[in-house]
């Protein structure tokens, strides 16, 4: 367990707060989705009333350790001015800290805030060089972690300013911690994983890893058709990576023998091309033309699918059923955030695509628990320790 906030005394001192603003933009610089940074408010709002001297960090998009002002952390400021109002300001400078910055920082008063320009601005942002790490620490007393979304990645600014400054986790980092832990760790039974998305490759260690925990698991999306080639199926074209079947029928064997319901599509909505407009059918797995692609579960497979999640207590969903961009092919995966949001139980959202579905599909109040982190949550799923959580001290 790590310590919080509140387990620490802010009244007043210089706390600087990595947050996870690597938000979506449109064409215009126009914030298309603020979820990561409503986010971190409860975090920020409870050190202004604690009369803290705050700085904020983050990142947006990746810059490769150069001013590029595309990735300028303005729209981000703009956010947060109409939140804070004047106790909030900007500092912009290509060099994320200068003499300047230093100046301004310690002239903050209490409940005032200052964001910081895009840390990876600076080429040793990613390579965790400790004297960017030390230039960070020397602006600020205390270091508070809320960007779970970039835990898993060991910078300057999420793990390499902990060697410096004591680092507490902030109110998003310890309810990511605390529903994707408990979840996986001490779960209400029956407990069901959900896996979709396109690649098999990037879910393995996931999956094998659930393995040993859960009571049941369905696997959808596009990685579906490599297990339903492994079993022998003829898939025509659709998603297929042939070097992943052997391992594919390792962890169908491995599910078997530890009594585990695995669960695979039994019919799918099959198109010729992939577009949204292409002609389609729904067919069962053991009939999919040669010329056609899977490209969303089928009825059958939503009524199969349901019925376990009816059933579950505790619910880990990641990754969409199907190419849930095109409306035609979005209709598995919107049933199955809409059954997902019956169930009475714990349900997580795993962060990425499932998180995004499930705002599309106006679920995301039904949830449990929606992770900021893509990623993060996806390797934490993995069993593996995060820099940026590891950084930070214990109780």
């Amino acid at each position: 367990m790590k310590k919080t906030i509140k387990d620490v005394n802010v009244s007043g001192k210089r706390v600087i707060v990595r947050c996870d603003f690597n938000v979506p933009l449109d064409e215009k610089g126009n914030i298309t989705d603020d979820s990561r940074i409503t986010a971190s408010l409860p975090t920020i709002q409870y050190l202004v009333d604690k009369g803290a001297h705050i700085l904020l960090l983050s990142h947006l998009g990746r810059p490769k350790g150069e001013a590029d002002m595309k990735y300028s952390l303005l729209p981000v400021a703009q956010m947060l001015s109409g939140v804070f109002g004047s106790d909030f300001m900007f500092y912009s400078s290509p060099f994320v800290v200068d003499d300047e910055a230093k100046r301004v920082a310690a002239h903050l008063g209490p409940g005032q805030i200052m964001l910081l320009e895009n840390v990876r601005f600076r080429w040793e942002e990613t390579k965790n060089e400790p004297s960017f790490s030390r230039e960070l620490a020397g602006l600020a007393d205390i270091f508070v972690n809320d960007a779970f979304g970039s835990a898993h990645r060991a910078h300057c600014s999420t793990a390499g300013i902990a060697e410096y400054l004591p680092g507490v986790s902030g109110f998003l980092m310890e309810k990511e911690l605390e529903f994707l832990g408990n979840t996986v760790e001490n779960p209400k039974r029956p407990f069901l994983a959900i896996m979709g998305g396109a690649k098999v490759g990037d879910k393995i260690p996931v999956i094998e890893n659930l393995l040993n925990k859960v009571d049941a698991l369905i696997i959808g999306g596009g990685m579906a058709y490599t297990f339903l080639k492994a079993q022998g199926y003829e898939i025509g074209r659709s998603l297929l990576e042939e070097d992943m079947t052997n391992m594919a029928l390792s962890m169908l064997s491995k599910a078997k023998v530890r009594g585990i319901r695995l669960l695979l599509p039994v019919d799918v909505w099959a198109a010729k091309e992939f577009s949204n407009d292409a002609e389609k059918i729904c067919c069962a797995i053991d009939s999919i033309p040669p010329d056609y692609m899977g490209m969303d579960i089928g009825i059958k497979t939503v009524e199969l699918f349901g019925k376990e999640i009816e059933n579950a207590a505790t619910i880990v969903w990641n990754g969409p059923m199907g190419v849930f961009e095109m409306p035609e092919f979005a209709k598995g995966t919107k049933a199955i955030a809409e059954k997902l949001a019956e169930n009475e139980g714990t349900t997580v959202i795993g962060g990425g695509d499932s998180a995004a579905a499930v705002r599309q599909f106006g679920f995301a109040g039904k949830m449990t628990h929606i992770s900021t982190g893509g990623g993060a949550s996806m390797e934490f799923l993995e069993g593996k320790v995060l820099p940026g959580v590891a950084a930070l001290m214990d109780r």
